[in-house]
């Protein structure tokens, strides 16, 4: 159904995509992975018609194409659902669908029509959580989605190229994607597959194509591969292992405690946080997880319960109190992205007047590349976005440092650099807690798991505990 051959694409005299080969059969899941600045995203950005090639042709059926703008793209049959979703929330589900294609009756938009159409769009997708007239706004990511593959089959798509569609979604919603995926390539509909996360390549995939320095590497039949050469192809060298070994002595001194806390959304719960270790939470979505690190922080504290040290109130008394807090959304709730790297760096520490010299030397640390104080965070990886939010806590030294799904959207290598510091920062004295829906990472990482149900803890993991364990104490009823 597609072919792309000898694709070339230079920005300002830089080579970012070097005769690149892509293809893909219809009813196929064709994953395209590499690191982070492979040439993912500006290769299906010229499939899409966002940009245009240098070099090279694209062939859909047989045909030459060439597309000067998405509109074109689309009439030809391909429609791209970025990882940031471009809907518009106050308008309805149906008018989202038929954005800029209104169906019209008499000089008017035929909301009726409209409206229908889009409800078997929904009903043809196995979608019955949400109608046409409900507001996008108050839909979740994972309903937000499938608005997104309704309106590509209502563009009559033949190609779907999906880029990190599960970025956002909880273990559970996961799987509600892998149903949508194989319902498009039932229906005859090519899908391309953008994703970080290797299990999922390998779940969904009949073929993967790996990217390195904007040139391919190969392409083979996932059944070919395992994650250890799959991850060797991406980042061109052996990862002795995905995650740091744990540390051989046993915990410290409790450096954070907490006997029955609670608040509108968590009720007794009772955890103790220790120097030197990483404790992971797991929990499916609505469990409290993200709650729980507020609470701690302060950002949404507990109103119930003691706490050692003083319950904060605010996360300025968080703060104060040696607490920090790596948010789940960077773009929207830990970075300035506008603003150069140094001044993000020091966000945290000119609002509490704890600055500390020796910035560049930070920036080696957490393993930024390049370490250029002055580059604006807009323009970084996501990889390198995170070990910035990372230099903002550690230049004001807290105690106790709470993650919430630290490696969302970070490629593999960026994952392992992330993981060392964690682990660096946890031989160091510090307490860690770490929130993550990758269970292989909560369970790679973690000393001990604490799960989560229903606002309250359901029980603990020792270190190394199988999967199954944890979604059982998770989803028990």
């Amino acid at each position: 159904m597609l072919k792309m051959a000898g694709i070339g694409k230079s920005f300002l005299g830089v080579r970012v995509l070097n005769a690149v080969d892509l293809e893909a059969s219809a009813g196929e899941v064709h994953a395209v992975v590499g690191e982070n600045g492979a040439g993912k995203s500006t290769l299906m950005k010229i499939l899409a018609g966002v940009h245009t090639p240098d070099e090279g042709t694209i062939e859909i059926d047989g045909r030459s194409v060439t597309f000067r703008h998405p509109v074109e793209a689309q009439r030809a049959g391909v429609t791209i659902i970025y990882q940031e979703l471009t809907l518009l929330p106050q308008r309805t589900v149906a008018e989202n669908v038929f954005l800029g294609r209104e169906p019209v009756r008499r000089g008017l938009v035929d909301r009726k029509a409209m409206e229908w159409a889009t409800g078997e769009l929904l009903s043809s997708l196995g979608e019955e959580s949400f109608g046409p007239r409900d507001l996008v706004r108050r839909l979740s990511v994972a309903q937000q989605q499938v608005v997104e593959i309704a309106k590509a089959v209502s563009l009559n798509a033949r190609i779907v190229v999906m880029d990190e569609p599960t970025a956002a979604l909880a273990g559970h919603e996961v799987e509600l994607l892998y149903t949508l995926v194989r319902r498009l390539t039932g229906r005859g509909i090519a899908v391309l597959y953008i994703s970080h996360r290797l299990r999922e390549v390998f779940e969904l995939a009949d073929r993967i194509t790996v990217l390195k320095d904007g040139a391919r590497v190969t392409t083979a039949e996932a059944s070919t591969l395992d994650t250890a050469a799959l991850v060797r192809l991406m980042v061109g060298r052996e990862l002795d292992s995905y995650y740091p070994p744990r540390a051989a002595e046993p915990p410290g001194e409790v450096l954070l405690s907490v006997r029955g806390g609670g608040n509108a959304r968590l009720h007794g719960i009772d955890l103790d946080l220790r120097a030197g270790e990483i404790v992971g939470v797991a929990g499916l979505q609505g469990s409290g997880r993200t709650e729980l690190a507020k609470a701690l922080f302060g950002a949404e504290p507990f109103t119930s319960g003691e706490m050692t040290p003083r319950r904060p109130r605010s996360a300025r008394e968080g703060i104060a109190a040696g607490i920090g807090l790596v948010t789940e959304d960077r773009k929207a709730e830990g970075l300035l992205l506008n603003q150069r790297v140094r001044d993000n760096a020091l966000l945290v520490a000119r609002a509490t007047g704890k600055h500390r010299p020796g910035i560049e030397k930070l920036l080696e640390r957490v393993r930024l590349n390049p370490p250029r104080p002055t580059q604006e965070v807009r323009l970084l990886s996501g990889g390198n976005q995170q070990k910035v939010v990372l230099a903002k806590w550690m230049m004001v030294a807290p105690r106790v440092l709470l993650f919430d799904e630290p490696t969302r959207g970070v490629d593999v290598g960026a994952k392992a650099a992330v993981h060392e510091l964690m682990r660096e920062l946890a031989r160091d004295g510090m307490a860690i807690l770490m929130i993550s829906s990758e269970l292989p990472e909560l369970i790679g990482m973690s000393d001990r798991i604490v799960v989560l149900r229903d606002g309250r803890i359901a029980g603990e993991l020792p270190a190394g505990s199988t999967e199954e364990s944890v979604m059982r104490l998770a989803a028990a009823s």
